[in-house]
């Protein structure tokens, strides 16, 4: 039987050297030809899936519709090249569209052409930045959003994004340059609602929701479309108000950089920056999240390289940023995706259409692109997961909420680097404010853990012992010193001896060496003798440092401190 997981392959036998790099270098040679009818099939139903999506997901970036499509086939192209997963594929996405849309806006002042040239531009500069992130092997890149603050920004996100398209349910103008203001806008506008639009795009909205849980893995979409564009030919429709696509220039896109350079439009470096930080996190989720599936494995750092390849073709090709999406890339998985051939069988199909079916959608209605953005950003809103932080962790959730009220008050780009800031100072909020635990004997044992954890631990009689579930270093060496001390005062006056558990606190800093003498001064003062324990860490990270600190450790800590042993 033919191995379904041709990337799944024992450590011993993973690609290195220039192999690691190409991955497609590896697998290609290792191809059966069983794979290949998966891989068409799967191309082909991606591409059907692809064509109606990167049409809507163009408009709402601001862009000519075709120039969604253009992403799609440039950038799976080049993914194929350099991506470690085999089901991922690469276009634009809701977020990042809307991220685009609204920041480019400003800086284009109302001319299409330079929209599209700064557009492109970001583009290149992603991937500029992906691949100084692949240099500098930042790929831990990822751990520094947490999954709360996701889950509060794509809230945010999905009724940002959804307020720009309900004036088109409505067949209403919209208009305003905020969330608040959009939302007034369209409240003063609905008098003037188009029902027939509105029926419509309820309709489309229907047979997208129920299509998609009757026929998961199937390019619905594109049969929305298709009977779409039927209706508004051959019924009177088309004179009762609808805005339609319109003509869509044929043949592929010309290949060239973008005529702008980053000294020329102020903005593109932070949007591309924040286009990165939320490709990179989305498309490395949904990589993984399939490769669990499959008992395979990705590559997170191989993953800014074939981000920032991908973000070069559609710079080149005329596109935007573009990402690695769960959407579509289930349905590539769901299709049937053996390799990543099935993202270069889905350029081929695309290409195709671009060259010969282009005319088909000229009587494609705005409604029903927008019908498709709100069926997919419906997805972006994780109430359970809310609810289920909210009972876990009430900080968590708050997190998560103000990662939501920032998106809505500051819009999509300072959102997201308000989600970035807050991740990080939560992140040096627990750094700065670890555990100090007060140890106690298990009874019956000659070992000890934290008593308020274990309750029923036994204390040692005028002897209190502390352990510091993180390094002594200069940001946290405050708030172990105040509880420390606090346990002191607690123990009363019958304390003699102090002892420091130090099997937890691999480093030690100059700070902290400075703190424990401090501590051994102020408890000799008051007859307590300190005594330090499991010593067995880095004093100060690097030479230098150790040198520093060691003279410091002799000079302040070691005359009145007795070395010991736990078990």
């Amino acid at each position: 039987m033919a191995n379904e997981n041709p990337q799944a392959t024992p450590a011993e036998e993973a690609p290195r050297g220039w192999r690691a790099v190409f991955p497609i270098a590896y697998w290609l040679p290792r191809y059966q030809a069983a794979w290949l009818r998966h891989d068409v099939v799967a191309g082909v139903t991606l591409a059907a899936y692809a064509i109606p999506v990167s049409l809507a997901y163009a408009t709402l970036a601001g862009l000519p519709p075709q120039y969604g499509i253009y992403c799609y086939l440039v950038a799976g192209l080049a993914y194929a090249l350099f991506g470690s997963s085999r089901q991922l594929a690469i276009g634009p996405t809701s977020a990042i569209s809307m991220l685009v849309g609204t920041t480019v806006a400003g800086m284009a002042a109302g001319d299409p052409a330079r929209f599209a040239q700064i557009a492109a531009l970001t583009a290149l500069v992603f991937a500029v930045v992906s691949l100084i992130a692949w240099a500098l092997r930042l790929s831990s890149l990822v751990n520094f959003i947490s999954e709360t603050i996701l889950l509060g920004f794509k809230a945010g996100a999905a009724l940002t994004i959804a307020l720009t398209q309900l004036p088109k349910l409505f067949g209403v103008k919209g208009g305003g340059d905020h969330f608040f203001e959009r939302a007034w806008i369209l409240a003063t506008q609905l008098p003037d609602t188009n029902l027939a639009v509105l029926g419509f795009g309820l309709v489309a909205i229907a047979l997208l929701v129920a299509g998609g849980r009757l026929l998961p893995g199937r390019p619905v979409a594109l049969f929305v479309v298709a009977a779409a564009i039927v209706a508004l030919s051959v019924t009177p429709l088309a004179t009762m108000g609808f805005k339609t696509l319109g003509a869509l220039p044929a043949g592929l896109p010309d290949f060239a950089l973008p005529s702008l350079r980053l000294s020329d439009v102020d903005g593109v470096l932070p949007l591309a920056l924040a286009c990165f930080l939320l490709a990179y996190i989305e498309g490395v989720s949904a990589a993984r999240t399939l490769a669990q599936k499959h008992g395979t494995a990705i590559d997170p750092r191989q993953e800014l390289l074939a981000l920032s390849a991908a973000n070069a073709a559609a710079a080149i090709g005329q596109g935007y940023p573009v990402a690695g999406g769960l959407s579509q890339s289930t349905v590539n998985d769901k299709a049937g995706a053996r390799t990543p051939l099935a993202l270069v069988f889905a350029s081929t199909a695309i290409a195709l259409c671009l060259l010969f079916l282009t005319g088909l959608l000229r009587n494609l209605p705005d409604v029903v692109l927008a019908a498709i953005v709100l069926v997919a950003v419906a997805g972006l809103i994780d109430i359970p997961a809310l609810r289920r932080t909210r009972a876990l962790s009430r900080l968590e959730f708050h997190v998560a909420l103000v990662a939501f009220a920032g998106v809505l008050m500051l819009g999509i780009l300072k959102g997201v680097l308000l989600a970035a800031i807050v991740s990080i100072l939560l992140l040096i909020r627990r750094a700065a404010h670890p555990n100090v635990a007060r140890l106690g004997r298990v009874p019956g044992t000659r070992r000890y853990s934290d008593v308020a954890r274990n309750p029923d631990n036994e204390d040692v009689p005028g002897v209190l012992i502390v352990r510091v579930d993180a390094g002594l270093l200069y940001f946290n060496a405050g708030h172990v010193g105040d509880e420390v001390r606090r346990l002191v005062a607690a123990a009363g006056d019958v304390l003699h001896v102090v002892v420091w558990d130090l099997s937890t606190s691999p480093y030690v800093d100059i700070a902290g060496v400075h703190l424990l003498g401090e501590l051994r001064r102020e408890l000799a003062e008051r007859g307590v003798e300190l005594r330090l324990v499991e010593g067995a860490g880095d004093a100060g990270g690097n030479r230098a440092a150790a040198r520093v600190t060691r003279r410091r450790w002799r000079r302040e800590v070691s005359p009145a401190v007795s070395l010991g042993t736990t078990r």
